[in-house]
Order: C-alpha cells, then sequence, then structure tokens
C-alpha cells in the first residue's frame, strides 16, 4: 500500500482516472490517503479524513510512509483559518492555500506558515458563525472552497473547521446523528436532508434561528425552512422537500 499528501491547493478528485472526467470532490492542501490503485498518470486514493475515493493526477501529490500517514492520522487537526492564506517552500516559492487546508503536514513539506489557524473543537454556536464565510460561495458540483462549493462539502467544512467529522456525500450525512420529529426541536447548527421523487438524499443545508436555513443551491445562500422543505422567496415556491432534521453535536 502507498501513501500521499496533497502539496498543492485544490485538487480535483475524480470519478475515473481522466481530466474530462466527473469532479466528485476536491483534495485541499495538506490531505492525506491511501494509494488505493496506481496507474502511469493517475492514482485511485482513499482520503484519511472521511473515507472518500476517486483519481487524482499522480503529478498532484507527494508520496509519504505509511508511518507517516498514521501519525497524520493520528494527530488533532490544525487547519488555516482565513478565506486565502500562503504556504512557503524552500525556494520561498508562495502557494495559495483555501480556508480549512490542513497544516499538519507543513515539516513532510518542507513547507513554513504564519497565518491564523484553527486547531480546536468550538461549541455548537460557532457553527453559524463559520457558514457566513462561505455565504454567496458559487454552487459547484464536487466543490469544497469559497469559490466554489456543493451542499454537502459546505456542511461538512464548516462542521470541519469547528472541529467534528461529517461524511462527505448529503447521503452518507444523513447517516450520522440523532433525528428529530420537528423543526421545533432543532438548533442553530443542526442539518437537514432533502430528497428527489425516489425518496433519495440529495441536498443538506444548516439550520439557523427562526426557521431559516443556510445552504448551497445556486450559490450558499439563506432561504426560509418549513415543515414542507426550504422555501425561496425569490422564486415564491419550494425548491426542497423536507425528509429528515439531524442533530450531530
Amino acid at each position: 500500500m502507498q501513501y500521499g499528501i496533497c502539496n498543492l491547493s485544490i485538487v480535483p478528485l475524480r470519478s475515473e482516472p481522466a481530466d474530462t472526467s466527473e469532479l466528485v470532490s476536491q483534495v485541499l492542501y495538506g490531505d492525506y490517503f491511501k494509494v488505493l490503485e496506481q496507474r502511469k498518470s493517475w492514482s485511485k486514493i482513499r482520503l484519511g479524513f472521511d473515507k472518500y475515493e476517486g483519481w487524482v493526477d499522480n503529478k498532484q501529490y507527494v508520496e509519504i510512509t505509511v508511518e507517516q500517514y498514521e501519525a497524520l492520522h493520528l494527530e488533532a487537526p490544525i487547519l488555516s483559518k482565513d478565506l486565502v492564506e500562503f504556504v512557503e517552500d524552500v525556494n520561498q516559492q508562495l502557494y495559495a492555500i483555501p480556508l480549512g487546508s490542513s497544516l499538519n503536514g507543513l515539516p513532510l513539506l518542507k513547507h513554513t506558515h504564519d497565518g491564523a489557524v484553527i486547531n480546536e473543537i468550538k461549541p455548537k454556536q460557532n457553527i453559524i458563525e463559520t457558514a457566513f464565510m462561505y455565504l454567496n460561495a458559487p454552487y459547484l458540483w464536487g466543490g469544497k472552497t469559497p469559490f466554489g462549493i456543493d451542499c454537502s462539502g459546505f456542511t461538512q467544512m464548516v462542521y470541519k473547521l469547528n472541529g467534528y467529522k461529517l461524511l462527505r456525500d448529503a447521503s452518507q450525512q444523513s447517516t450520522q446523528g440523532e433525528p428529530l420529529s420537528f423543526i421545533e426541536e432543532s438548533e442553530p447548527g443542526d442539518l437537514a436532508f432533502f430528497d428527489n421523487n425516489e425518496g433519495q438524499i440529495v441536498h443538506v443545508g444548516i439550520i439557523m434561528k427562526d426557521n431559516y436555513i443556510i445552504h448551497a443551491h445556486g450559490k450558499v445562500r439563506i432561504d426560509r425552512l418549513d415543515h414542507s422543505g426550504i422555501y425561496n422567496h425569490e422564486k415564491r415556491m419550494h425548491t426542497h422537500k423536507l425528509r429528515v432534521i439531524k442533530k450531530i453535536i
């Protein structure tokens, strides 16, 4: 088994080993992973944080040892705190890194960083404050940054920045936490999940106070939430059908 760490800012994680393949997620700076299969130009990987799998370009990561992988896996996360920061290599070249990048691998990569960091578990009330950092970020299928993000990437990154671990996809996240019977039982920071006509979970957002929700739909936006689902005031219609509310924290 081989192992790797992402040494670049935002690397595409694709469904198949080709640049034209679907973007299923993104590997952010400092993310570490197992290499499940290595081909001439591509590697199939499994991320250490959430076990998500996909294909990355071999030119876009650095190999590490199993001991280094296990050490990273045991460490408490140290994450970049600002929307954009920089790390510097031994040749004084700068690499831009987005909000929520992992800094635990700095010594391995021989990079330095002098910006603000997050390295502790935050109280639940901090979830909404963090979510506002992504407000108006454009929707991007597979995205995980303020420059493009999908609904479950948004919830995963907001929780990660507060010290909590969510799985990657909305359907996976819906298996976590404790279900609530009514919206009235929810608190700011709880997650609301929405399904399609086939009953599949296809959307997730973060509940705010006073029956509002912040979620990624076109962009990260704030809408009303009621027993039917998400009500978009601009369109004057419900855009998502409520399936379940989960208390994760």
